[in-house]
């Protein structure tokens, strides 16, 4: 990364880095945390990018999305039960299945997705491309004094967001490894929801003003940070290989 800025200004130099840095070290912890067989670094690199590639297409879907909400649903656009609604419906539901989808493609047939905790990687990685592309668009847009909170809240949300799905995600793959298809299935579904929801109450009560609201965002973060902390090194604890 420091070669590819080496042409770069200084002020730019220092832009990326404090908008890519808090995505990176969040990667590099859990490329640490996985106990057996480690991703190969060019995988790793297409996940990134699938996540960038993620962030583009969300941005137009969720263009789509909220126009077609708000013809459909009948909600005043400047409520905040319409915040609410789109913040599940088309936010979480958009940026949490495009990066999945876009990662799935890569990684379910990939013969180094032989373990379980390889799911929570992949998604990490992919979902982090995400956060980190969207963290530079917000730095551009409303200045270097975003990126402290946003080190805080949104980065650890999209990898909290990625480690729910990524522990469903190589479930899914060892059951699929067994021939149990319908659960394997069931699995993906259950993860991706639980992904959205966070997602949706994660935005929903950041963008809302109310106690209430207030109250469900600290319980959001706190719930983020058990995931990301907590749940995760649970997680590679208990990893196993695939028996095919």
């Amino acid at each position: 990364m420091f070669l590819l800025m080496s042409g770069l200004s200084a002020y730019l130099r220092i832009f990326l880095v404090l908008a890519l840095a808090p995505a990176v070290i969040l990667m590099v912890y859990v490329y640490r945390l996985d106990p057996l067989d480690k991703e190969p670094v060019n995988l790793l690199w297409s996940l990134i990018l699938s996540g960038v590639c993620a962030g583009l297409i969300a941005g137009v879907l969720e263009g789509v999305g909220m126009q077609a909400l708000g013809l459909f649903s009948g909600l005043d656009p400047r409520s905040a039960q319409f915040t609410i609604a789109s913040d599940f419906l088309v936010v979480g539901v958009v940026e949490e299945g495009a990066k999945y989808w876009l990662m799935s493609r890569k990684t379910w047939d990939s013969p180094s997705f032989n373990c379980r905790f390889d799911g929570v990687v992949y998604a990490v990685f992919t979902s982090l491309g995400f956060a980190g592309m969207e963290n530079i668009m917000y730095g551009l847009n409303y200045g270097t004094g975003v990126f402290l909170t946003r080190a805080l809240m949104a980065i650890p949300a999209h990898m909290g967001f990625a480690v729910l799905f990524g522990i469903f995600y190589g479930e899914a793959k060892y059951l699929s490894a067994q021939g149990r298809r319908g659960w394997s299935a069931a699995c993906v579904v259950v993860g991706y929801a639980l992904s959205v929801f966070l997602h949706g109450l994660y935005d929903s009560a950041a963008m809302v003003s109310s106690s209430a609201s207030d109250s469900l965002f600290f319980l959001a973060v706190v719930v983020i940070y058990v995931v990301n902390f907590v749940v995760a090194r649970q997680a590679a604890k208990h990893d196993k290989r695939f028996a095919y």
